[in-house]
């Protein structure tokens, strides 16, 4: 990251992460996208409080646009916005992870054995270069890299079932869960359990073995629940 950091949780008096300006030529496209791989990545944590003044100021940017993007990312339920308190990152209860993960467990294994039935040869072959570049961000130990791809390939899969109300409940539920499933690659052991997962998937998917991506998927999403729900709370 670059740039002076921010203090954007005062009360506690102690100093976030520095937050990058943003290029003010795609500004209205890029500002909700930017603020949410922030949260994502951890940069600005679950229960962070978010000062305005100073994110625009570390940002370049004006309040307008700011706010509009805090809108977007309450919908999504990244952001809780308190009429009294202001802004802050949403962080869910350990209930809402069990169930979100349980939930997105069984849209992902549809998706899966619905893909195997849909998907084409060109599409494969996309996934398999995805995979290839996540790994290769693996052994760069790139976590960045390699989540931004791995997300592409969930999302190519998922767009291969060819559903669009399956398509758009996926979308909104995953928002929830990005930080943590970021997150829940933080331990080696973990990480390379889920890119084992990953090279299962692609078995399945060239092999249009639609039961088996199923339960490939599903257990990824549930492994992934337990991951987090054993982290030490901060």
């Amino acid at each position: 990251m670059q740039n002076s950091a921010i203090e954007l949780n005062a009360d506690q008096g102690a100093a976030a992460p520095a937050v990058p300006r943003l290029e003010r030529q795609h500004l209205h496209d890029t500002v909700v996208e930017h603020l949410r791989n922030l949260i994502v990545e951890a940069v600005l944590p679950p229960g962070t409080k978010l000062n305005e003044r100073e994110l625009c100021e570390t940002m370049g940017i004006s309040r307008t646009p700011l706010r509009e993007a805090l809108k977007v990312l309450a919908v999504e339920g990244l952001i809780e916005i308190s009429p009294n308190r202001g802004a802050s990152v949403y962080k869910m209860t350990e209930t809402e992870i069990r169930e979100t993960f349980e939930f997105m467990s069984g849209l992902e294994a549809l998706a899966g054995e619905l893909a195997c039935e849909r998907i084409t040869a060109v599409e494969v072959a996309e996934i398999k270069a995805l995979h290839y570049a996540m790994l290769a961000c693996k052994a760069q130990g790139d976590l960045p890299g390699y989540y931004s791809r791995n997300q592409t390939i969930h999302n190519k899969i998922n767009e291969a079932a060819r559903n669009s109300v399956l398509h758009e409940t996926y979308l909104s539920m995953n928002r929830r869960l990005q930080a943590l499933r970021f997150k829940s690659n933080f331990k080696p052991e973990k990480w390379d359990s889920a890119a084992h997962d990953h090279d299962e998937m692609v078995k399945a998917l060239e092999a249009r073995d639609g039961k088996r991506l199923a339960a490939i998927l599903r257990q990824h999403l549930l492994d992934k629940r337990n991951a987090v729900m054993n982290m030490p709370t901060p």
